[in-house]
């Protein structure tokens, strides 16, 4: 049972990872004509409405209900939805070109930021698995990106402040993924659909106020329908199906494994170049490697350490039973 679920939420994060790595450069089209505000809003606007639609067929009316948890849930949909996709496409705009790999690279980075959350408000550290496999992964993806050349950090020294901006973003990200495990005992439809409807009217209000004091204009219809075709695919890949995917996989994994998967976003940034004539260096090729060494690592440790725990909690069920007959006086 344990191995299925181990293998069902890596394939959950898998397929989440994969569909935000192919987001940066279909959101790279779509900023061209729209600003990164509008953007974000419109996009989970839609995805709360169809969110909104399977709660309400599947779990009824009630689950709507915050049961005082209100705060928790605005705070966590802010971070995903507001913080999160606000900063990432905006400092991907001020970037140009350069942004969708920057942008992409940057989500390595959440394995060690959750790894330092963790850390920070729970007192904990990290077991060292955790620690080393995060690293690992980091190194491969670093590979893959800047294919062992400086020039990239040479860049990121000239974009500063959009690269703050996604490092916000990112951290946001985090935090809305670990705040998952505060809410077990609800379904992930639930979670996903009440914080979807908060951050994007945390959005709303950004917008309409920016909008208000002219400091944003209002997207026309005709601006909205030149995008269709990348907002589709926004709403429902990225969006929709790599929001449920990805809560439900961190829900099974753990976030701390589960992040680990973050890091095929950059991986599938660069397949999506490479189909277009871009060619495999050994750079990427081992980098490539590393990042599945490193996935499969932290598994396999995790595996161990649950098997561990568990011969701890229930030592009869791992040790022989004592033969009860008494000889004969």
């Amino acid at each position: 049972m344990l191995k299925k679920q181990i293998i069902i939420g890596s394939i959950l994060c898998l397929i989440a990872s994969m569909s935000w790595g192919a987001m940066f450069p279909v959101a790279h089209l779509a900023l061209q004509q729209i600003d990164p505000f509008y953007f974000s809003f419109i996009r989970y606007l839609i995805v709360g409405v169809i969110l909104s639609a399977l709660l309400w067929m599947k779990e009824g009316r009630a689950s709507f209900r915050l049961e005082g948890r209100g705060k928790a849930l605005l705070f966590f949909g802010t971070m995903a939805f507001t913080v999160y996709n606000m900063c990432v496409f905006l400092g991907q705009q001020l970037m140009g070109e350069s942004g969708t790999v920057a942008a992409s690279i940057m989500e390595v980075l959440m394995p060690m930021i959750s790894i330092m959350v963790i850390w920070i408000t729970k007192k904990t550290a990290p077991k060292k698995y955790m620690l080393t496999s995060a690293a690992i992964a980091l190194v491969g993806a670093l590979l893959v990106i800047t294919n062992g050349k400086l020039a990239f950090f040479i860049m990121a020294g000239q974009h500063l402040l959009p690269l703050l901006l996604i490092f916000a973003g990112v951290v946001g990200w985090v935090v809305y993924s670990m705040g998952g495990s505060q809410f077990k005992d609800w379904s992930i439809l639930r979670y996903s659909t009440l914080t979807c409807l908060l951050g994007s009217a945390v959005s709303f209000i950004i917008v309409a106020l920016a909008s208000a004091f002219h400091v944003l204009p209002v997207p026309t219809w005709q601006t909205i329908l030149s995008i269709k075709y990348e907002m589709s695919f926004m709403v429902l890949l990225p969006g929709l199906a790599a929001l449920l995917s990805w809560n439900l996989g961190i829900k099974l994994l753990s976030p701390l494994n589960g992040i680990l998967f973050i890091n095929f976003v950059p991986i599938t940034t660069f397949l999506l170049m490479a189909l277009q004539g871009y060619q495999i260096s050994y750079y990427e090729f081992f980098g490539t490697l590393l990042i599945i060494f490193a996935l499969v690592r932290s598994n396999v440790y995790q595996r161990k350490s649950i098997r561990q725990k568990a011969a701890r909690t229930y030592p009869a069920a791992h040790e022989p039973m004592p033969n009860m007959i008494k000889a004969a006086p």
